[in-house]
Order: structure tokens, then sequence, then C-alpha cells
């Protein structure tokens, strides 16, 4: 280069020579910054000090805007470029993005190819997003959606070094102008497309991904799951086995069932809830899960829609606000270290609303909320004795005690190469005023038939299952194999059983029965006295037990009391002053005989009900 190049005198440095030279290169980011620095040594060498002020003058008089800084018509010039952009002032090439600066230096916004390729607007919020490309090391070109927010902060962009994007604290303001400058240049010329970040129904109507020319934008992490709702293989193969389940597997039939319903959630304004299915490996309870899985989806493992219990509150919360429509399934609850805290996992699928969080720049978060079933398996039930009733009433669960498939391999292998089908077809056929109209009018015939002696929430899940699974076998199957009121009645709670002060009381009963030692007389450490008629806890011997086995002791006294088999004091208090072992104590007294002669006149809360008809023509 220094043999191409004059050597200038000091004299010569005040003629138009050497700026002339550097000016006809202007456009050739590399050689243009060789040739400054040659000559910027020379006219140091031989003692010109006015170098750098006497390049900008003579560029700012040759100039067509007066200024180095002049908008030219430069374009993007990428080997296999996506589109070719306009850029303005910068020079980009393969060899990376740059533009002169006013000092006349280069200032290089990236190292190797990047660019916008594309808009996308949320369908939901409205929210602009960029998708970018870029290639490194003349690989093949890659793309990543990115938030406008990120790309045009100089501190938010530099985390796109995850990235590969070679982007640090010496370009990224650099950066962050060549995206904002091409894509202002290029606004009408960038592809613009809808875009949503959750599956499901969206606030326009439609159902997320069925929609044509849909992008994702939501979280990379969700990216597989998106893509993996979609229809592969071939319709009959599939309704052929699932015929087949549908007339051996009373339990698979519901987690099918099960599946349909989620999306009925929303679309009749019903409230979520949760299938499980429980019992010993080898039953068959996870090829039920991925049975549900393909009415939507891909079901292999690479697919990842169905999960494990696995994570976290929030990543639990994150996805189902993901999934938002369609079932959310997750496998093993054995992996869940807590089973009693999950009580507020459960209650948090069921309401379909994500914690309010506040926002790092003020504000709040966005809150994901959802409408669907969750359907679970594991090795042991959801619910324990002292979960709250209205956790119960939310979860139908399944004991599966037998094998609930003749020949699960061939099931996996055809529902492998075959899904995605049937999901679409029902939500093709649902989303019409009249079929939303007769699903409403089916669910309802059901629930009126199935809500005697029945919590409402338990009879409400079960309905849209009924209702689910007959408009499946209307559209879909055509079998004549819907379920019936009597395949799912025996999974469902009475309303006795989820009362969590008959549960508490059950509890301390047979607390009380299992340690009788301690209600006789003189015994060393007392709790209170004990009769065939009447049971006598010690006050805070009753609050200890209540505690110890997850159950609050005021609300078991307040059932007491409403049951009328409470014992008070003359001072109308609930606690009762006794004398046990010659001390006067206050006491809760609870009347055994009255106890008694409830249970004698209680009826079962199972109906009559034909579980072998409809309740309807």
């Amino acid at each position: 280069m220094n043999d191409v190049i004059k050597y200038f005198t000091k004299q010569e440095f005040n003629t138009e020579e050497p700026y002339l030279l550097l000016y006809e290169i202007r456009d050739d980011g590399w050689k243009y910054m060789q040739t400054l620095n040659i000559l910027e040594d020379n006219a140091k060498n031989v003692g010109f000090n006015n170098f750098k002020a006497m390049v900008k003058a003579f560029f700012s008089q040759h100039s067509d805007h007066g200024s180095t800084g002049g908008i030219v018509n430069n374009t993007t010039n990428f080997r296999d470029q996506p589109a070719e952009l306009f850029t303005g002032d910068w020079l980009a090439d393969d060899t990376g993005i740059m533009k002169r600066n006013s000092k006349q230096g280069m200032d290089i916004a990236c190292v190797h190819p990047i660019m916008p390729v594309q808009r996308l607007v949320n369908i939901e919020d409205g929210t602009v997003r960029l998708k970018i490309a870029f290639r490194r090391d003349g690989k093949s070109w890659q793309t990543f959606i990115a938030n406008k927010s990120q790309l045009y902060s100089a501190r938010e962009i530099k985390k796109l070094a995850d990235k590969d994007i070679s982007v640090s604290d010496k370009n990224a303001s650099f950066l962050v102008t060549y995206l904002q400058e091409v894509e202002d240049l290029n606004h009408d010329l960038i592809p613009e497309k809808q875009s949503v970040n959750h599956l499901g129904w969206t606030k326009g109507g439609d159902f997320s991904p069925y929609v044509e020319n849909l992008e994702f934008d939501g979280l990379d992490n969700f990216r597989r799951i998106f893509e993996s709702v979609r229809a592969e293989g071939d319709l009959d193969a599939w309704v052929d086995i699932l015929k087949k389940v549908r007339q051996t597997s009373k339990a698979a039939r519901i987690a099918l069932a099960a599946s349909f319903a989620s999306v009925l959630v929303k679309a009749i304004g019903k409230l979520n809830f949760i299938v499980h299915f429980w019992g010993g490996s080898g039953t068959g309870k996870t090829v039920a899960l991925l049975v549900a899985a393909s009415v939507w989806a891909d079901p292999n493992d690479d697919g990842n829609y169905m999960q494990t219990f696995n994570g976290t509150a929030v990543g639990l919360e994150m996805q189902a606000g993901f999934i938002n429509n369609l079932p959310l399934i997750l496998d093993e609850f054995q992996l869940v270290k807590d089973k009693k805290s999950f009580e507020y996992s459960v209650y948090l699928l069921t309401e379909g609303i994500g914690k309010t969080r506040g926002a790092k720049t003020g504000g709040l978060q966005s809150t994901a909320t959802w409408r669907n079933c969750t359907i679970t398996s594991g090795e042991m039930p959801i619910t324990h004795e002292s979960i709250g009733g209205g956790a119960i009433n939310r979860i139908i669960e399944i004991e599966c005690k037998e094998k609930l498939f003749n020949d699960p391999t061939e099931i996996l292998e055809i529902i492998r190469s075959n899904y995605g089908h049937a999901g679409k077809i029902f939500i093709e056929l649902l989303d019409s005023p009249d079929a939303r109209k007769e699903a409403k009018e089916i669910y309802e015939r059901f629930y009126n038939g199935i809500k005697e002696g029945i919590t409402e929430k338990q009879a409400m899940a079960a309905a849209l299952i009924l209702a689910a699974d007959y408009l499946a076998t209307k559209w879909i199957f055509c079998d004549g194999m819907a379920l019936k009121p009597g395949d799912i009645l025996q999974y469902l709670k009475s309303i006795d059983s989820v009362d969590t002060g008959k549960r508490g009381y059950e509890y301390v009963y047979g607390f009380c029965v299992e340690n009788s030692g301690k209600f006789k007389k003189d015994a060393d450490i007392c709790y209170g006295k004990m009769s065939e008629d009447e049971l006598v806890v010690i006050g805070t011997s009753f609050n200890r037990i209540c505690n110890e086995g997850g159950y609050n002791p005021d609300a078991i006294i307040g059932w007491l009391d409403k049951e009328g088999i409470l014992i008070k004091g003359k001072d109308g208090k609930r606690k009762k002053v006794v004398d046990v072992n010659g001390k006067k104590v206050r006491c809760v007294c609870i009347d055994l005989k009255k106890e008694e002669n409830k249970k004698e006149g209680r009826p079962d809360w199972i109906t009559d009900f034909d579980q072998g008809e409809l309740p309807f023509k």
C-alpha cells in the first residue's frame, strides 16, 4: 500500500492532491481507512499538523449536502442477503457495517452482516417486534426476534451477544443507530406480518396457530412448543387407532375427552379444571397423556408439548399463560418435592391468572391469563386429607388400577407419526355461533343431569368433558362411543367429601380415637376426656391437633357449630369450661350422639341417575 500512495511533502499537503485521493475512495471503507492512516503518518513525518482539519474542510466543500454526514444512497451488499435495504451513510457488506464520522474516522456498528428482515405486529397488544437476520464467518443466515425496545437501547442490545452477535460496550451505540436508521429508511420495504405470543383464542376471535400467515413472536423457550402444534401424517390412521382405545379404556377416553374439553372452557365461558390420573407404574398413564397431546400437537419428546412437574411455580405460570386454551399436560407428579405446597399451584392453574408483579421501569408487568383444562399424571393423588375444599373441587382424580391399553406400543407408533388433525378440525367446526350455542346447550343438559349431590365445580368439569366427547364423537369419530354420565360419576366428589370442616372433624375424631389413652383419667399427658356420648378436647390440644393435620381449628369449630353438634358454654362461647382431672379448662365439646344420629339420617349422595343414558335425546 505504501508503494502505491505517493509520499507528500509539507507543501503538497496544502494542495488538493492528497485529499482528492481520499475522496475518490470514500465508499470503500477498508481501503479508505488504510489510506487515511498512511497519509496521517506522512503528514506527521513532514511536520504538517492540520491534516485532519484539512480532510474535514475538503469533504465538506465537495459533499453534495455540504457536510461529511450527508445522506448517500448506500444499500446492503451482503452475499445471499434476504433483501436489499437502503443503509444511508452506512457501508454494509460481508466485511462488516461502518460509516465515516465527523473526525474522518470510521464508526463500526458490526463486523459481520446483520439486518432487519421483518416487522411483527402482535395481534393482541399491537407491540411491534423485529425479526433480525445475521451471518457470521460465511455461514448460513440465522434469524431471531427481538423487541424494538431492546434493539434500540445501547444497554439492552448488548444482551444479543448471547446470540453470537458481535456487540459490546464499544460498538453498541453504533449498532443501535444502524438498525434504527435502516428500519426508518425501509419502513415500507420491510415486510410486515401479524404475530402472537401464545396458543389458543386471540382477542380477535381467531385461534392460534390456525391463523394464516401468523408468526410466533414470544419467548424462544416456547417456540418449539408453538411449532409442535401442527397436523402431521394421516387423520384416518389416528382416528382408527383411537376408536380401538375408546372401545377398551374409560380412563383413556376421559383423557382424550378432557383434551377436547380444554378449548370449550373459554368458548362457552366456564371455569378451569384439572384431570389427574394416578396409580402404579406400567398402567399406561403417560401413554394416555400422549394420546391427549396428539389431538393438537406432536406427542414426541422432541416436540416438547408434554412437560413434567419438574419446575417452579413461576415457570408453571408462564407455561399455562403460553398454552392459554389448549390443554396443559404435565407428567410425573411424583417430581413435586412438597406435595402440600402444591395446593398453591392447583389454585393458580384453576384460577387462570398469574401473579401481579411490578416492572423494573415502574408500573406492572403484563399478567398471564389462561382458560383451559390441565391434564396430569403421577403415582399418587394430588389431593390429600388437609387440602382445601376449593382445591379438591377443581380436580377430578382417576385411579388407574389396571392397564389402560391392550397394546400401548402400537398406539404410540401410530400417534407419533399421525397427530394434530383432530384438534384443528374440532376448532374449525366449533368456530361458529351456531356450533358454540349447540356446545353450550349440550353442556347445560349434562350439567343438570349430574349436579345433584355433587359440588358445582365438579359437575361443571364433568359436564365439559361429556359435552366435548359428545361433539368429538359427532364431528370426528362417528362411532357412537360418546362417554355417558355413569362413566365419570364414580370419579366425582360429593358435597360432603370436599367440605373442609367435615374432613377436619373426621381427622380430629380419628386422632382422638387413635390416642384414646390420653383421654383417660390421670393420663401422663392428658388431651381431655371421652365417652360414648361426648368428646371433650382441651382447647390448646385441639388447636395443636388441627394444626398438625393442616386444618384451621376455628374453621372446624365453626363447622361443628353449624352442624349443631358443638356443645357451648353457659356464656355462649364456643369453648366450654370443663373439669378435666380436677382442673377447670376451656375445651371443645362435641356431642357424639347427635353426630351419630345425623349420619344415620344422611342419604347417599349418588343419585339414581340412569348411568347408561344421556340426559337428553
